[in-house]
């Protein structure tokens, strides 16, 4: 009898904690603005304005042909996608509610949770968003089709849990050494935009140039992405196990630190800064 109680007790403590992470994911998604609509919106503008960005800067640089055998704007979506799952999984990670914040006065909350919600809001977001573009593409303009969806969904599922661990390891050191993490933070952003491959084919790039590509493992992702998106792609300079090696091994970084942060963390930190 007791143990039939326990187990009910857990079931109903694990719904609980999903449903906290759905309210948490909302006020994510709401932080951006008060319509939910509208931060929707303002992330798609931000997604369509780096496209352009990049089919411009793709013009420019004389490169208006076709770098793969396939859709120029599938080749842009895809990779832009990829890198804005990353990117905004990890701020959205590493600024989750901590242990001194207000939030964690209520008893329900705790930082599994916060942590939980903020990378589902930001799964949320750029699903959508990827959705909306590709459907809108395929329906108004041409018809597009993706060679393995299934290993496509994979590579963006994978740019997400990614991003989760690298914003587990910035979150659980940011504590110890704020002013450094804010730059440093802004810095692996900012070379992301570069070093994350998005303009380049690593199968037509000099192995000279390729050194200063594949240390990232966002260009990884994005490279075996394009080999399932299109047909006639295929990566030989980047495989999926070293992404996934990075990943697991920066999750596991990750959580120790951020425990070991969680447990000695207290809001007199900053007081004689």
């Amino acid at each position: 009898m007791f143990q039939s109680q326990l187990r009910t007790n857990r079931v109903n403590s694990t719904f609980a904690m999903f449903r906290l992470m759905f309210h948490i994911a909302s006020h994510q998604i709401r932080s951006v603005h008060g319509n939910a609509a509208m931060a929707l919106i303002l992330n798609f503008v931000q997604v369509i304005v780096m496209i352009g960005i990049l089919y411009f800067t793709n013009w420019l640089m004389g490169r208006g042909g076709m770098r793969i055998r396939g859709d120029l704007m599938v080749y842009f979506i895809s990779a832009v996608g990829l890198f804005m799952m990353h990117i905004k999984t990890m701020g959205a990670v590493s600024g989750a509610a901590g242990p001194t914040s207000a939030m964690m006065k209520h008893g329900p909350m705790n930082t599994v949770v916060s942590i939980g919600g903020a990378a589902l809001g930001a799964l949320y977001m750029q699903i959508l968003t990827m959705f909306v573009l590709f459907t809108f593409y395929h329906c108004a303009i041409t018809p597009i089709s993706f060679d393995q969806p299934v290993p496509s969904m994979g590579m963006f599922m994978l740019a997400w849990v990614s991003g989760i661990a690298i914003g587990l390891l910035f979150r659980a050191v940011t504590p110890w050494a704020p002013g450094f993490m804010a730059i440093f933070s802004t810095v692996y952003r900012r070379a992301n935009i570069i070093t994350s491959g998005k303009m380049i084919v690593a199968n037509m790039t000099p192995t000279h140039i390729l050194a200063y590509f594949d240390w990232n493992p966002l260009f990884h992702i994005i490279d075996q992405g394009r080999g399932f998106i299109f047909l006639n792609y295929n990566p030989h300079y980047s495989n999926i196990s070293y992404p996934m090696k990075v990943t697991i091994a920066c999750l596991m970084l990750g959580v120790i630190a951020e425990r070991f942060t969680r447990s000695r963390q207290s809001l007199s930190w900053g007081a004689g800064k």
